[in-house]
């Protein structure tokens, strides 16, 4: 059994005292991270915002907005140092639940085409190649690409 999975794991609503430990994983996680105002603004807005604690510890997060019966994943991110230990498919899990709560039928998600770790993971559980919206991320050289992603939700 992993390590990870022998310290006591919970998930809660994220909290505004939550953002500067948010922000630390997601600056450590990506060459263009989310800013601490695009968090703040999300939570304020009332996105659907969960935190996955470790020992009291935030490891990982997620930002869903759901409106007119569909869910859109903004960002699912597990610290870097709590990854592969099955975290990141836990808290899509959780967020799947939490799109049907909103009675949304799909879920939809933009995915960098360089990321296939996360887009093995959407994939396995059960999100389909929607399109691909062309130079929508920054990149180090110029602009790069986007999958879509959705999954229909069997609510």
């Amino acid at each position: 059994m992993s390590a990870v999975f022998e310290v006591r794991h919970s998930l809660r609503p994220m909290l505004e005292t939550d953002l500067p430990r948010i922000h630390r994983i997601e600056q450590a996680s990506y060459d263009y991270p989310w800013s601490l105002g695009n968090f703040t603004d999300s939570l304020r807005t009332g996105y659907c915002m969960w935190v996955r604690e470790a020992e009291g510890e935030v490891v990982g997060y997620y930002a869903m907005a759901a409106a007119a019966g569909e869910a859109h994943l903004l960002n699912l991110t597990i610290a870097p140092l709590w990854r592969r230990h099955g975290l990141g498919r836990d808290l899509l899990r959780h967020c799947l639940e939490r799109a049907c709560d909103h009675r949304a039928e799909n879920l939809f998600l933009e995915v960098r085409t360089s990321n296939t770790a996360a887009i093995e993971l959407y994939r396995s559980s059960g999100f389909v190649d929607l399109a691909v919206r062309r130079a929508y991320y920054p990149s180090r050289v110029g602009r790069e690409d986007a999958l879509v992603m959705k999954k229909d939700l069997m609510c």
